[in-house]
């Protein structure tokens, strides 16, 4: 007797996804390529004159003495400058206290927060100054914590600032060579003289709103005003970069 046939059995139809067009695809591809090369880019800022007011001027200000408000837009030597402002601070009887509670009312500059934020999404960044730690974290915090290399202040048991301690002499050049040394493209982002060596080290330097003594020292690196301008030139300097 013949065996009587099974039932039939039937795939399931496959289901093919449609392809997606070639020029989509090509444009796909390029948003990846655009992402991959800006992450291997490391953004490097200084803070104040950039990100931040000027902490010692507005400090000065708040405590009326003049001589306090001179920055590194002013002073090139900045072991000068901060002796300087040590001596004014001990003559005056001024403690860390008496700067943080000033601090403490400041934020970083209008539109700074957003800007770091927007392209934070697209690179790395970290911020490179000569402002200390026992002064920075109200506004970093107003930042959303970006990385900060920074220097150290050294207190008594009074709060009296005694003495300041670098992370390293001419720490930011230092550590955009580290980047550079770690094969990633490096811009660096600056206002003043303590910020000419880094820019200089970098793949692509700028300026922010510089004083014109400064800029006309270095002509070489282009000026922005707003943070749309330097936005421009941070994406246009990143395009100049091969990371590969």
């Amino acid at each position: 007797m013949a065996a009587l046939p099974g039932p039939r059995f039937k795939y399931p139809a496959r289901r093919i996804r449609p392809r997606a067009p070639r020029v989509e695809r090509s444009a796909q591809r390029a948003i990846i390529e655009s992402f991959r090369r800006a992450a291997l880019i490391v953004l490097c800022f200084d803070l104040e004159g950039v990100l931040a007011p000027e902490i010692w001027a507005e400090f000065a200000s708040h405590v009326g003495i003049d001589e306090l408000k001179l920055t590194t837009r002013d002073e090139p030597d900045y072991d000068r400058l901060m002796r300087r402002r040590l001596h004014l601070l001990e003559r005056n009887g001024l403690r860390l206290p008496d700067i943080q509670r000033v601090i403490e009312t400041l934020g970083p500059l209008p539109g700074a927060r957003e800007f770091l934020g927007e392209l934070r999404t697209r690179y790395q960044v970290v911020i490179l100054s000569d402002t200390y730690y026992e002064f920075a974290q109200p506004i970093m915090r107003q930042l959303d914590w970006p990385t900060l290399f920074c220097h150290r202040l050294e207190t008594d048991a009074d709060g009296r600032i005694v003495d300041y301690r670098l992370r390293m002499p001419d720490q930011k050049r230092a550590a955009v060579a580290a980047f550079r040394g770690l094969s990633f493209g490096t811009i660096a982002v600056g206002d003043s003289y303590n910020d000419t060596s880094m820019l200089q080290e970098a793949h692509a330097g700028v300026f922010f709103r510089p004083p014109a003594s400064v800029a006309g020292q270095f002509p070489q690196f282009p000026v922005a005003s707003n943070y749309a301008d330097l936005r421009a030139a941070i994406d246009e300097a990143a395009t100049r970069i091969n990371c590969d």
